[in-house]
């Protein structure tokens, strides 16, 4: 009787094992559409943090605060293009056409350098990586149009989801046996609590990383230093890369001016970077979860190299939304470790 049951255990686990990576496959294959409803889920959550903000403080009920903050959000975006949206196109042409010339005055002030050799060696051995990197940021550019029509599908399908979320989860909760959608919901609600905490707190970030960049820029006199900044607030949503690809076109324009200015500027990124990481992060992580910056880091690379651009933007949130779900489905049930989500209480 016992052989019996062990038996059956083993046969148990070798199916869930089968079955884990037949999903795997399925997600590999699926990888576009898995970023697009993660994306998509994204977008809702920040709609639904906004929707629950209008709701309490107006007697607006839940679709008619959509309405509200989808028309506002609009009205908003269209203003701020009113406003800035021509200096801002002019800021990224100046940017365009600035950064190849930045490229050689920094290569003409490093080859005058005590490095110059060194770098001239390195130069002649990395040559032809240049054909594979053109080709590479070819295929990129190529695939921007594919980008712009995912990110539309995510805006859409968020905007679904933010108009009936209970609908969505009810009928996520009915693919799980009866007695584990208890389980499954409390790890849903907690991971979505976690995530709508760590976009609020990124967000916040990334305006303060932005304005700070911008006029600490424009201070030290480096050109385009408005677009500069609002690349860097965009590029600061990817954490770890986003920062250091920001700092690379800055540091080089700077250098079109001195290499003085070049210098201050990328003192500047690591001024700033060093207050993100030790005064605003910590403050957001203390709303959300303690993502170890090694398991960001492993994770960017990671969900990057299966999921390609998308992959990246998003591996930060879906990095939150794993660590959470693992905690409350393993280490919590499996381990039967009591487990705290930040900010629940």
């Amino acid at each position: 009787m016992q052989g019996t049951s062990d038996i059956r255990a083993y046969v148990a686990r070798v199916v869930i094992a089968l079955a884990l990576a037949g999903l795997a496959v399925l997600l590999w294959q699926l990888s576009d559409l898995v970023m697009v409803v993660f994306g998509a889920v994204v977008v809702s959550v920040m709609l639904h943090a906004l929707v629950a903000q209008t709701v309490r403080r107006t007697p607006l009920s839940q679709g008619a605060a959509l309405t509200v903050v989808l028309l506002v959000l609009v009205i908003a975006f269209s203003l701020l293009m009113w406003l800035f949206g021509a200096q801002l196109a002019g800021e990224m042409e100046s940017l365009k056409a600035s950064l190849p010339l930045a490229w050689e005055q920094f290569q003409s002030w490093l080859a005058a350098s005590p490095l110059g050799p060194t770098v001239q060696q390195f130069s002649e051995q990395t040559q032809s990586d240049a054909g594979n990197l053109a080709s590479r940021l070819g295929a990129l550019a190529m695939s921007a149009s594919g980008n712009l029509t995912q990110l539309v599908l995510m805006v859409a399908g968020g905007i679904y989801l933010a108009a009936q979320p209970d609908l969505y989860r009810v009928g996520l909760l009915k693919l799980f046996p009866a007695d584990r959608r208890a389980l499954v919901g409390d790890a849903l609600d907690a991971s979505g609590h976690a995530l709508k905490s760590w976009l609020m707190g990124q967000v916040l970030a990334m305006v303060v990383v932005g304005v700070l960049t911008g006029l600490g820029l424009w201070l030290l006199g480096v050109p385009v230093a408005l677009g500069l900044g609002i690349i860097t607030a965009l590029l600061d949503f990817v954490p770890i890369a986003g920062p250091v690809l920001a700092a690379i076109p800055a540091v080089l324009l700077g250098f079109t001016v001195s290499p003085q200015v070049g210098f201050g500027a990328l003192a500047l990124f690591i001024v700033i970077q060093q207050l993100e990481s030790h005064v605003l992060q910590p403050l957001i992580q203390q709303r959300v979860v303690d993502l170890p910056p090694a398991l960001l880091l492993i994770s960017l690379f990671a969900i990057g190299a299966l999921f390609g651009l998308p992959g990246v933007l998003l591996a930060a949130p879906l990095t939150v939304v794993i660590f959470v779900l693992v905690k409350r489905l393993y280490v919590r049930e499996a381990l039967d470790t009591e487990t705290n989500i930040p900010g629940e209480e």
